[in-house]
């Protein structure tokens, strides 16, 4: 099969730095479930980059700014309105940017397939993308990709740093219940970034313009021979149901016959 994503350029210093992001709708739209029970309402309404990727994406630019990467690549499966969100992406630093055009859906296990398959053309030495995304939050795409490539992960990073001494070592601090957990990760590896990793800055107007002349290179998901197959059906999406109003208690005596009648304690 011929090989639908060209040869990436060799850099001069530094190491690349491949990033996940997707769109998603807007975190400020009130999502509708469609009249049939399909699904959301996606039409004509608000798309944006997924927050979590956002907070990747920063990261790695901050990579490269501190002499540590020498490429951002930004990467996203979805249909032809994605290519928005790596303009977007390269407008907050992304060098170059990589559009995997699918018009369907595709499951957490079939885009981790299909970032192993652009890993082996980009040879990145870290691939970092947000823990997870707002539309299906599955948390799954990082710990499969890493699973796939048996590559080491530090999954929901609120720290990512560099060994001076051993460039090849990663430092990662990541939230867990018992505390913070510092983990050593050899590169290449995979990194998922949580939201107190860092702050997303805004596109400037200059760089924005910059963006438009940066390379999207468009690759068809079928060329690519992964099977993205569904492994689940959506039998039905419904709105959660309405909560009950409240009541005000004039005593703690009064809300603990009211818990004991309602069953809740």
């Amino acid at each position: 099969m011929s090989q639908p994503i060209p040869t990436p350029p060799k850099l001069a210093k530094g190491f690349r730095v491949l990033v996940g992001v997707k769109r998603v709708i807007d975190y400020a739209v009130k999502v509708r479930v469609a009249g049939d029970g399909s699904g959301v309402v996606k039409k004509n309404v608000k798309h944006s980059m997924n927050p979590f990727d956002e907070i990747a994406l920063e990261e790695a630019v901050r990579m490269k700014e501190s002499g540590v990467a020498g490429e951002v690549v930004a990467v996203s499966i979805g249909p032809k309105e994605a290519s928005e969100t790596l303009r977007t992406a390269c407008a907050m630093g992304a060098d170059r940017a990589i559009h995997i055009i699918s018009d369907c859906d595709v499951e957490p296990l079939a885009i981790a397939k299909v970032l192993s398959k652009i890993v082996s053309v980009e040879q990145p030495n870290v691939v970092i993308v947000g823990k997870q995304s707002i539309d299906d939050d599955s948390n799954q795409t990082g710990q499969m990709l890493a699973g796939l490539l048996s590559w080491p992960q530090g999954t929901f990073a609120s720290s990512v740093t560099f060994e001076k001494e051993e460039k090849d070592r990663a430092l990662v601090s990541r939230e867990v219940d018992e505390g913070e957990e510092s983990l050593r990760l050899t590169i290449p590896c995979v990194i998922t970034a949580d939201l107190r990793l860092n702050e997303p800055r805004y596109a400037t107007l200059p760089n924005i313009m910059k963006a438009k002349r940066k390379k999207i290179t468009t690759v068809d998901i079928g060329k690519l021979g992964v099977d993205v197959k569904p492994r689940f059906e959506v039998l039905r999406v419904m709105e959660p149901p309405t909560r009950k109003a409240g009541s005000v208690v004039e005593s703690v005596d009064e809300l603990l016959k009211g818990m004991r009648e309602a069953g809740t304690l």
